[in-house]
């Protein structure tokens, strides 16, 4: 198993594909390159284009006789900059880092002021208005708990339970940004994206946070806010 950050900002997202650079083919050869093997690395989470991770736990099959400790030195000295590797260490066959996960914490930033910041703009959302976080803090708390969550997700498999369990969603202000936390048993696809775009939503006045419930209720996602930009989001703790 190995725990991986990465900035996802050269990066078309986690998961392979054929003509886009991604953080799991970069692994992929990384890891091939020290063990010689080539391997599938299986990831907790399919993070989008842009989207960055604290804590990205990824495991795969090997015969190396690199002790595990060491593979994070090894592998960190072939990975480009911007993905490292922070540990690895041995594990149960039976584990996977997708099906294997309890629940997945993400995190998102906002920047709320008049103009934006360079060195922020791969890392934040920047909302130029100013927002209701009293607001925002209200609509959170309708969020929890068991839901069908089909207001909440972009068009994508429908064949994917739209039924998850939010535990946890957070929002505070700390200066210029507004950090919004949730955690979850599952997320559908954008679906932390668009519930960020919906509570700004409600930060702008444009949805009330009594409303929020009738949204969830609707399963019609034009009755929710806008997808947030996805250089705002982190991934930040799976729980197995």
């Amino acid at each position: 198993m190995l725990i991986i950050e990465y900035d996802g900002t050269n990066y078309h997202g986690w998961q392979y594909q054929k003509n886009a650079i991604t953080v799991q083919e970069v692994l992929e050869k990384a890891i091939e390159k020290v063990t010689g093997e080539k391997v599938n690395l299986i990831g907790s989470s399919r993070t989008d284009t842009g989207v960055h991770a604290l804590y990205q736990v990824a495991n795969f099959k090997t015969k190396t006789k690199i002790p595990p400790e060491k593979l994070p030195y090894a592998l960190n000295a072939v990975l480009p900059e911007d993905v490292v590797v922070v540990k690895a260490k041995e594990v149960d066959k039976s584990f996977h880092a997708r099906y294997s996960a309890r629940s997945k914490r993400y995190r998102y930033l906002i920047l709320n002021r008049q103009f934006p910041m360079p060195t922020m703009r791969n890392y934040c959302w920047h909302v130029p208005y100013p927002l209701d976080v009293e607001a925002m803090k209200k609509a959170a708390f309708f969020f929890r708990g068991t839901h069908d969550f089909s207001a909440f997700k972009a068009s994508g498999n429908k064949k994917v339970n739209p039924v998850k369990t939010i535990f946890d969603l957070t929002v505070e202000k700390e200066g210029d940004l507004i950090k919004i936390e949730v955690e979850a048993d599952g997320f559908l696809y954008n679906m932390v994206r668009i519930i960020v775009g919906t509570l700004v939503y409600v930060g702008l006045g444009k949805i009330k946070a009594g409303e929020i419930p009738a949204i969830i209720e609707s399963k019609d996602r034009t009755k929710a806010g806008i997808t947030a930009p996805p250089q705002g989001l982190y991934l930040v703790r799976i729980v197995y």
